[in-house]
Parts: C-alpha cells; structure tokens; sequence
C-alpha cells in the first residue's frame, strides 16, 4: 500500500516547530489587519471592550467570559477570511456552492457577535440597571380606583 503524500510544508518537531506557528500567526495576523476590513473593525472595538472588562467591578470569571466572546469574534472572522481566501483561490467564477460557503462563514460571524452582545449584557447592564425595577415598572401608570367606574357612567 503506498504511503501518502506529505506536504513539504507540514510542520517539524521540537522548538522549531513551535516558532514556525508563531511565525505564521503573525503573518496571518498581520495579513488580516493589512486586508481584512471587518477584521479591523471588530479588533477596533474588542480592545477596548477588553480593556473596559478588565477595569468593571465582576468576579474574574465573569471578566474572562467577557474578554473570551470578543476573542471568539475574532477568532471566527478569522475562519471566515480563511474560508473566503480558500474559495476565491479555487475559483473567481460565481457558483452557489462558493455563495454558500461564503454565506456559512457569514453567519458563523454573526452568531460569535450576537453571543458576544448577549454576554456582554447579561453581565455588565445590570451594573447600570435592576433587572427586578425592569420587570416590575408598569409600562403605564394604572388608572385611580374610582376612575374606571366614572368612565362607566356609575
């Protein structure tokens, strides 16, 4: 049975290898920020957000969670570019199995942005906010005892 075909650029052993990944994390990291607008624009905002989450008054858990979901959009944008850079390498033409792949990676964004916006709220709205004034504040103030009965004509 023939063996299969290694890649060239499969990693090696010991430290080498190690600093080889490193190397190549940094090109992918700068190759995202030099090309990848979307991929700014969420670092732009995740590190402050990150330096504001190590600054609130939260259990170190709690501060983590919320560094954690910014990482993990960054972390998919980046899938997502890689998928996109994948598909466009195979081919420029449109077909829809490109559009879907496309689409996947979209919404894989969408959804570590929408946990991210969900967590941050949970855990930092109610340092501003009550949950319980929220949920027992009248959405209109209730009519006096004796106005029902006037309107009735009693």
């Amino acid at each position: 049975m023939p063996q299969p075909q290694i890649s060239e650029f499969k990693s090696r052993q010991g430290l080498g290898r190690i600093l080889s990944a490193s190397r190549y994390s940094a090109e992918g990291l700068k190759f995202a920020w030099q090309s990848e607008h979307a991929f700014r624009q969420e670092l732009l905002v995740a590190l402050p957000a990150m330096l504001a989450a190590a600054l609130l008054p939260l259990p170190a858990l709690e501060r983590l969670a919320l560094v954690a979901v910014l990482l993990l959009v960054l972390v998919v944008e980046l899938l997502n570019s890689a998928i996109e850079a994948v598909v466009d390498r195979i081919s420029l033409e449109r077909h829809p199995l490109s559009k879907s792949a496309k689409d996947l990676g979209s919404a894989a964004v969408a959804l570590a942005v929408m946990l991210a916006a969900l967590t941050w709220g949970v855990l930092v709205l109610p340092l501003f906010f009550t949950w319980q004034d929220c949920a027992h504040r009248p959405l209109r103030a209730p009519a006096p005892a004796g106005a029902a009965a006037a309107a009735r004509g009693a």
